[in-house]
């Protein structure tokens, strides 16, 4: 008996054999990762004017978007992994989705990675404009919330990606780095039409560091490919009915010790179209410089100020100027949990080109709009502070 028990044991080890060591191979051929990442941020809000009155209420996702994403790589040979990103962003008072109807509203791709010959991605993706120049930027240093340009004008906070894109990032060679992305409008008949095209270099340097990148987009109000785009403030909602947009922005900033320095410069340009609702181009320039200082390991504290001027055109002689200054202070309570404070004024001054209803636009006389926290929210005059005191925790 106990011999007969001894040759079945024997039989079925060997027949697990060839399974074991398929399932050795595919591990020793396979080293995958996925991590689970996100940031709940809430925050006490304090703004002067909105709409005509000031208002204490509760705000989200200021010092940081509250967000959840996974981020997942796999080892397939050669120097080569095949990565992936879903991530969706949240409203942490609600828990509603930050937008309808996208689950993955944020960043959604797939592509391959490789330290030599650089990475490919594929799907609802981040413009390199953002991605090179919104880190050495305002909203990069500073909050969006606060410390974007007014209205978000210039899109260097996260608003604007791109749906059906194909994205290259080179290999960092000498400090250099380079990213091309293109956005397929999906029309039959035509590559064009729809489309958007971004580019974008960052170099570093030691203490510093300099980018600048460049955005085109066609069809703003009909592409398949914009899946975001912030044009809804008083800022630059009078030309949402624009046939193309173009954007141009460069950073610089320089660190020494617990120090850093940095001047940035946007160019944004609406093109009107055969529907559009203006008829002739508009120009804004932003010009803004920032600084942070950290006082101790835990304690950080950061400015910036920032002019933005619109040309003259479409009937507007006196164009819209914004000043506005923004201020920081954070407090790190561990490596994952910071509380924060953040204070803003801006001013504004001349006129604006703004949507009064479905097919008409007017010019008014310009109001304040901090940062890219209160655009439908603005004052109803040319003055605007916005005050806020906020906990956010990154898992």
């Amino acid at each position: 008996m106990n011999t007969l028990k001894r040759a079945r044991t024997r039989a079925i080890v060997l027949s697990c054999l060839p399974l074991a060591g398929a399932v050795a191979s595919s591990s020793a051929w396979a080293q995958s990762s996925v991590t689970l990442y996100g940031v709940v941020d809430n925050a006490f809000a304090y703004v002067s004017n909105q709409n005509g009155h000031s208002n204490v209420y509760m705000s989200q996702g200021n010092l940081q978007a509250s967000k959840f994403g996974l981020l997942g790589a796999e080892d397939i040979g050669g120097g080569t992994k095949a990565i992936f990103r879903l991530e969706s962003g949240f409203n942490s008072l609600t828990g509603a989705q930050s937008s309808a109807g996208y689950l993955f509203n944020r960043q959604a791709y797939v592509g391959l990675a490789n330290d030599r010959y650089g990475t490919v991605t594929l799907g609802r993706q981040y413009t390199p404009y953002f991605q090179m120049v919104g880190a050495l930027g305002p909203t990069g240093v500073l909050t969006g919330a606060t410390g974007a340009h007014p209205g978000d004008i210039d899109a260097l906070d996260t608003t604007l990606r791109f749906n059906n894109s194909v994205t290259y990032l080179s290999p960092t060679i000498a400090g250099l780095q380079m990213s091309a992305q293109y956005g397929l409008g999906g029309v039959p008949g035509s590559i064009a039409n729809g489309s958007h095209f971004s580019a974008a270099f960052r170099y570093d340097y030691r203490p510093f560091a300099i980018a600048a990148g460049y955005v085109k987009l066609k069809d703003i109000a009909t592409s398949a490919a914009l899946g975001s785009f912030a044009i809804n403030s008083p800022v630059n909602n009078g030309y949402a009915t624009a046939r193309s947009a173009q954007l141009f922005a460069a950073a610089a900033r320089y660190s020494l010790q617990d120090l850093m320095v940095g001047i940035n410069y946007s160019n944004v340009q609406y093109t009107p179209g055969n529907g559009s609702l203006f008829t002739s181009k508009a120009v804004f320039n932003t010009y803004g410089v920032i600084s942070t200082y950290r006082v101790t390991s835990s304690v950080t504290v950061g400015a910036g100020y920032s002019y933005t001027q619109a040309s003259k055109a479409n009937g507007i002689s006196d164009p819209a100027r914004y000043q506005q200054i923004s201020l920081e202070q954070t407090y790190n309570l561990s490596a994952r949990t910071t509380l924060y404070a953040l204070q803003a004024y801006q001013h504004a001054r001349g006129k604006s080109l703004v949507a009064t209803g479905v097919g008409a636009t007017s010019i008014v006389d310009a109001v304040a709009v901090v940062g890219d926290s209160q655009n439908t929210t603005p004052s109803s005059g040319p003055s605007q502070f916005v005050g806020m005191v906020g906990l956010r925790h990154a898992f």
